[in-house]
C-alpha cells in the first residue's frame, strides 16, 4: 500500500514531461523488463494451461490496461490524495463482490472497520465545510478505476490458486503491454516530440515500474492468498493515509488538523476490520 501511495506523488513527477499514455505504456515495460529478470535469475518459470489464457487476458484487460487508462487520465484533473482517496472505496465493493462471485462471507467487524476507515478517508480530503473541489470527470474516471480493480480482484482469486504470484503479475503486464501497444503507436508516439529524454523523464517511470506495478502486486497476490479478498482489499484505506503524509513532506501540500484526525480514524477503522473474534472472547484473553 505505501508502494501504490507513492504512485500518486510520481505520477505527479512524471506528468511534467510525459502525456498518460506513454507513461503508462513504458510503466508496463518496465515492470515486465524486471519481472522478467526475476524469473530468469530464480528459474521460477510456470507453464500456462491453454485454458487459462482468456482468464489471463480478461485479468489483463482490467488490470492493467482499463485501469491504468481510467486513473492516469483521472489524475491529471484531481490530486494525489484525492485520486488515492476515491480508490479507497475499492474495499468498500469488494466484500459484495466477493459475496456475489466467490461466496466469501463478510462479518459486522469487516463491515464497522470499512465505515470507520471511510468516514476517516472523508476527513483526509475534505475541508472544514466538507467540500471536495475537484473536477467531475476526473472523479468519475477514478471510480472507473476502482471498478476495474474491484473486477480484477475477483479474477485474481481463481489464478491465485494456480499460479504463483511472479507468474502472474508477469503475465499481467506483458499482456495489459500489449494491449497497449495500438494505442501508444496512434497516440502516445504524437505526445512524445519534442521531450528529451533525461533523468527527470526516466526516474518516475523506473519507479512507478518497479514499485507499483510489479513489487506492489505480488505483495498484494500473496496477502489474497493468505488472507482472502476482502481482507486484504481493507488496507487499501492505508493509500488515502499514506498519500496524505507523503504530499505534506514531498509535494508540500497541507496537513491540518482534520487530515491528522482523518488518519487515526482510517487506522482504527482498519484495525477493527481485521478482528475475526467477538469482543468479549479477545478479553476474555
Amino acid at each position: 500500500m505505501c508502494f501504490w501511495a507513492f504512485s500518486f506523488i510520481w505520477y505527479k513527477q512524471a506528468f511534467i514531461n510525459l502525456t498518460p499514455v506513454p507513461l503508462v505504456f513504458f510503466r508496463l515495460v518496465v515492470a515486465s523488463a524486471f519481472l522478467s529478470l526475476i524469473m530468469i535469475l530464480s528459474g521460477k518459470w510456470e507453464k500456462i494451461r491453454p485454458k487459462d489464457l482468456k482468464v489471463f487476458a480478461l485479468m489483463s484487460f482490467f488490470e492493467p490496461f482499463l485501469y491504468f487508462i481510467c486513473e492516469s487520465y483521472g489524475m491529471t484533473m484531481v490530486s494525489s490524495t484525492t485520486g488515492s482517496v476515491i480508490i479507497a472505496f475499492i474495499p468498500l465493493l469488494t466484500p459484495f463482490a466477493a459475496l456475489i462471485l466467490l461466496k466469501e462471507r463478510i462479518n459486522w467487524f469487516n463491515i464497522t472497520g470499512i465505515l470507520i476507515g471511510f468516514g476517516g478517508v472523508l476527513l483526509v480530503i475534505t475541508d472544514r465545510n466538507f467540500r471536495l473541489d475537484s473536477p467531475a470527470p476526473g472523479i468519475i474516471l477514478m471510480f472507473m478505476a476502482v471498478i476495474s480493480v474491484v473486477s480484477y480482484s475477483g479474477i485474481i482469486v481463481y489464478l491465485a490458486r494456480n499460479y504463483k504470484p511472479l507468474t502472474i503479475i508477469l503475465m499481467q503486464n506483458l499482456l495489459g503491454g500489449l494491449m497497449f501497444i495500438p494505442l501508444f503507436l496512434i497516440v502516445g508516439l504524437k505526445d512524445l516530440s519534442g521531450i528529451t529524454p533525461g533523468w527527470e523523464v526516466i526516474a518516475p517511470v523506473l519507479k512507478l515500474g518497479i514499485f507499483p506495478s510489479a513489487l506492489s502486486f505480488i505483495l498484494f497476490t500473496r496477502a489474497i492468498r493468505e488472507i482472502g479478498i476482502v481482507r486484504a482489499n481493507i488496507f487499501t484505506n492505508f493509500i488515502p493515509v499514506f498519500t496524505a503524509v507523503l504530499s505534506f513532506f514531498i509535494l508540500k501540500e497541507e496537513m491540518p488538523p482534520g487530515k491528522i484526525t482523518g488518519i487515526l480514524i482510517v487506522l482504527a477503522g482498519l484495525l477493527i476490520s481485521q478482528r475475526r473474534k467477538p469482543l468479549k472472547k479477545l478479553f476474555k484473553h
